[in-house]
């Protein structure tokens, strides 16, 4: 009898203990109470007198030296911070501007991309015929990026701005005095477009036939132009042949073709898709200032050129020019590589021509830097073309935008002129 009751209990206590090992706490503290409290817990000497029979260590262990610990609680992540809000701004009195604009003007479309310093593409919008793949030739909006690429080679050591051209390139001996930076600040003394937009020592800046090395050493040796032309940073002469000399050196010294150093320095770093230069002026009629409707959007129509024009021939959509205006508000910067240093473009931004001869660009106080007019009222800076683009960029406020419509400058500069405060209000509130 007794055994019978000592051997039942010895499995309840068993079955206690293990039974507490996986279940809650709860439970293990109930089977505890009632082994405790069972009446086998007062028969303990008859295990003494029979000690064979049953399995001692058993009895002597207690369900109550079985716990569960409970893992320390993790700490709760702290949450991330939230993201600062983007500057509500307000673009809507743009629309009906441009619409009305477009519509009254007969014009086949226009487009507008506002850039922002810190926030990137704060506006993009097209009308018309445009839209983000249009790709429109811009003229003289062409001249900034043109200069950029000299001073990046100034950057790079290849070139030093200030120092005359016949030090760099054989055919520099015709003008021994002139520096590249008098060429893309319209500053060298050779005739421009202004006085002479047409002028005939220099016609091979117009046509696609040819290399831009043999036709800058036939501008720069030509004796055809004695007469005419004037000592450098006396007098701004707007424009022409000057440039071309521009794009030759940078070829010479570089040691590569236009299109690599437009690939190299602008299109890879800033993952631009449709930048591209050529020399369109004869390829669609007798040339003139209207734009080229016959190219219509579409690059193929134009012929390969080994002497694209450096001071108009460049084409682009709406939404690559943004990208290096982008450039031009960060520093240098596309993205996470120095595309040009910020000296090029402090050097590129100044008023050149008023700094060092005390010239005018226009009446009215207007200067001129490397590829940029200058307001020197405002501060704003632009670089408008022939068919009606106008870039800006407020330095001060940090944005910049680009305008392009596909007609003239005298159209295009007075739809830039419509837009500039509204932009502007949008921009900064």
């Amino acid at each position: 009898m007794f055994r019978t009751l000592v051997v039942a209990s010895s499995v309840a206590l068993i079955a206690a203990a293990c039974g507490g090992s996986d279940s809650e706490p709860a439970a293990t503290d109930s089977a505890t109470t009632e082994a405790t409290d069972a009446p086998v817990a007062t028969e303990a000497p008859a295990l003494t007198e029979e000690p064979a029979t049953t399995d001692a260590p058993a009895t002597t262990e207690s369900p109550t030296t079985t716990t569960t610990m409970e893992p320390e609680p993790e700490p709760e992540p702290e949450p991330e911070p939230e993201p600062e809000p983007e500057p509500e701004r307000d673009f809507s009195a743009v629309d009906p501007i441009v619409r009305a604009f477009v519509d009254d003007r007969g014009l086949n479309g226009a487009g507008l991309i506002v850039v922002h310093e810190d926030d990137g593409v704060i506006h993009h919008e097209h009308w018309g015929e445009f839209d983000e793949d249009r790709i429109s030739l811009v003229a003289s909006s062409t001249k900034m990026i043109t200069a950029g690429v000299l001073l990046r080679l100034q950057d790079d050591g290849l070139l030093d701005m200030n120092a005359p051209i016949a030090q760099a390139v054989e055919w520099g001996a015709g003008n021994p005095d002139i520096t590249p930076a008098q060429l893309v600040s319209n500053s060298s003394g050779l005739v421009g477009l202004e006085p002479d937009p047409a002028y005939g020592p220099y016609v091979c800046q117009f046509l696609p036939v040819g290399t831009m090395q043999d036709c800058a050493a036939q501008i720069f040796t030509t004796p055809d132009d004695d007469a005419d032309v004037i000592a450098p940073d006396t007098e701004f002469r707007y424009g022409g042949a000057q440039w071309q000399i521009a794009g030759a050196l940078a070829e010479a010294v570089s040691g590569r073709s236009w299109a690599e150093l437009i690939d190299e320095i602008y299109v890879e770093p800033c993952g631009l898709e449709t930048l591209g230069y050529n020399n369109h002026f004869t390829q669609f009629g007798p040339g003139g200032f209207d734009y080229p409707t016959a190219f219509d959007g579409d690059p193929s129509t134009l012929a390969p050129t080994d002497n694209p024009n450096m001071e108009g021939g460049a084409y682009i959509t709406t939404g690559d020019y943004g990208k290096l205006l982008l450039m031009h508000l960060r520093d240098g910067m596309c993205d996470d590589v120095q595309v040009l240093s910020s000296e090029a473009l402090a050097t590129m931004h100044d008023d050149r021509v008023g700094e060092v001869y005390g010239g005018d660009a226009r009446e009215g106080g207007v200067g001129y830097g490397m590829g940029w007019w200058v307001d020197r009222e405002t501060g704003r800076i632009n670089d408008p073309g022939a068919y009606g683009s106008v870039p800006w960029l407020d330095l001060d406020d940090g944005y910049g935008a680009f305008l392009v419509v596909e007609a003239d400058s005298v159209t295009g500069n007075e739809l830039a002129a419509q837009l500039y405060d509204v932009v502007h209000a949008a921009v900064v509130g």
